[in-house]
């Protein structure tokens, strides 16, 4: 597919996508989100796929937001429906089925903090700044950032993020439990896409399940969620992959997972 704001590159398994607007610190504007929904969706049947590190180019920026000229001019129709927009694209992102892994590779606001929060896994630079600085533009976050936050990091946390704007540091979003990793600045793109070579080996429908389980179970009362991930743990006790991971155990071997 041809992109003018994405940038798609293969590591066997692995696919590399980088937000490439550079001159604007990745901004996410309308057109880059769509571009993304195309993306997400392709790799999202690509077999061939089976985890997606998603990074932004240059030093500076992992994306440092939406693009304030769109939001400058919206009304109140235009601006409900660029927000369901957004939450699609990161709906997509977050049900992929596949892990995502963000490459936090320099500032993380506003739409681009919510983007990272829809990732499977974060691994942030050690000089990367997260956050939520709508408040000061007189807005809030559209992306769902408001509620993907609360569950991050807890509800006291995550609303003085929110009502003070306030950048935070990579090492208190890792103490918070905003991102996973902290690494040097030179190490983000490298120790990303070994994770998500190492997610990649392991067996795609499983991995889709667990996603499944955590993400629509933590919506679910607790005796319901118990319910869905038996559900799922029958479903998966019937494929090859259960078979080969099983078999290579007692063969003392690695597996060799399928997808079936």
């Amino acid at each position: 597919m041809a992109f003018e704001h994405l940038l798609i590159d293969r590591d066997g398994a692995v696919a590399i996508v980088t937000i490439n607007r550079p001159g604007v610190l990745n901004a996410l504007s309308t057109q880059t989100l769509d571009e993304l929904r195309r993306a997400i969706l392709e790799l999202k049947y690509d077999e061939t796929v089976r985890a997606v590190v998603l990074t932004g180019s240059g030093e500076k920026a992992f994306i440092a937001g939406a693009d304030i000229n769109e939001l400058a001019v919206q009304t109140p129709t235009t601006g409900r429906e660029h927000a369901l927009a957004g939450q699609h694209v990161l709906d997509l992102i977050e049900h992929m089925g596949k892990p995502v892994i963000a490459a936090i590779n320099g500032y993380a606001l506003g739409g681009g903090c919510e983007l990272a929060m829809a990732c499977t896994i974060r691994i942030a630079s050690e000089t990367a700044k997260l956050g939520q600085p709508e408040i000061n533009l007189g807005i809030i976050p559209g992306y769902a950032g408001t509620q993907r936050l609360a569950r991050l990091v807890g509800r006291g946390r995550a609303l003085e993020m929110l009502l003070t704007g306030d950048h935070i540091t990579a090492q208190e979003a890792h103490r918070l439990g905003l991102v996973n990793r902290v690494v040097a600045a030179g190490d983000v793109l490298p120790q990303a896409k070994a994770l998500a070579a190492s997610l990649a080996a392991k067996a795609p429908i499983a991995i889709r399940y667990i996603l499944d389980a955590v993400h629509k179970g933590l919506e679910m009362p607790f005796a319901q969620a118990q319910v869905f991930e038996a559900t799922l743990f029958g479903l998966v006790a019937s494929t090859d992959d259960m078979h080969e991971g099983t078999r290579a155990f007692l063969d003392k071997r690695k597996p060799a997972f399928k997808g079936r």
